[in-house]
């Protein structure tokens, strides 16, 4: 398998704290309209043990100049093949909202086209793949938009207020919001892998219903843990949240 490279793989994989001797990969994946920066404190809090890559969607900062891609699977295929020279080691998935369901897409590429299980996968702030919500946010116009980002509280207030950085990234904010709500699931076999989900107690985007049917998706240990908060109760909880996940990526020592 060809070596990862130095600091990243491509434009895809932002590696913020190289751990070399990490005994497992984190993948971490934005929310709609979120870039891979958002995941930095994560990566800075991780233990040695644990290396944080953190995935970076095209139609942002960088990247703003690329071509937008607005479905789950789109992704999950682009973010699939760049993950694949990092699975050298055990590996890992954290997403956030839409970044959950693009998690369990490729967790699910990794179990039937490599018959790679994940060490962990970690919802948060989603619903489970098989619980429909008909929504229509990225039908709106570009005001509509940006009251449904503030109801949130997603994206910095300062950035919301500075109309020429609004207007740079509103398409890849649409882009992503059309691939969450647009997305369908496809019955399949389940994930063995095991399967934790976060939720806030406040969340207009998710009940604790639909974070719970996460746990009909995997064949292996499933966990549901509600924090105080909402749609981004994460920002809150970080430190828990950062303990928790270093807690479920304890894998053996290496030979």
């Amino acid at each position: 398998m060809n070596s990862p490279l130095t600091e990243d793989n491509g434009l895809w994989i932002r590696r913020f704290h190289p751990r070399p001797d990490s005994r497992v990969r984190l993948v971490c994946l934005p929310h709609a309209g979120g870039s891979a920066s958002f995941y930095f404190p994560v990566s800075r809090s991780m233990p040695d043990s644990v290396e944080v890559l953190c995935v970076q969607y095209p139609g942002r900062q960088d990247r703003r100049s690329e071509p937008l891609l607005d479905s789950v699977p789109a992704l999950a295929d682009k973010v699939y093949e760049a993950l694949l020279p990092w699975t050298d080691r055990p590996i890992a998935l954290f997403g956030h909202s839409m970044g959950a369901s693009l998690a369990y897409e490729i967790a699910r590429r990794l179990e039937q086209d490599r018959a790679i299980m994940p060490a962990a996968l970690i919802a948060s702030g989603r619903r489970a793949p098989s619980m429909h919500r008909d929504e229509t946010v990225h039908l709106r116009d570009d005001d509509g938009l940006v009251a449904e980002m503030r109801a949130l509280s997603g994206t910095d207030a300062q950035l919301l207020g500075d109309e020429e950085v609004l207007r740079m990234i509103l398409p890849a904010i649409r882009a992503d919001y059309r691939a969450a709500e647009t997305y369908t699931w496809e019955p399949g076999p389940p994930l063995r892998c095991p399967v934790t989900c976060l939720v806030g107690d406040d969340d207009p985007k998710v009940t604790e219903e639909e974070a719970a049917a996460w746990s009909g998706h995997t064949d292996g240990p499933f966990m549901l843990k509600v924090f105080p908060g909402g749609h981004f109760f994460l920002a809150r909880h970080q430190t828990e949240i950062v303990r928790l996940m270093a807690s479920q990526l304890k894998v053996p020592d290496r030979p």
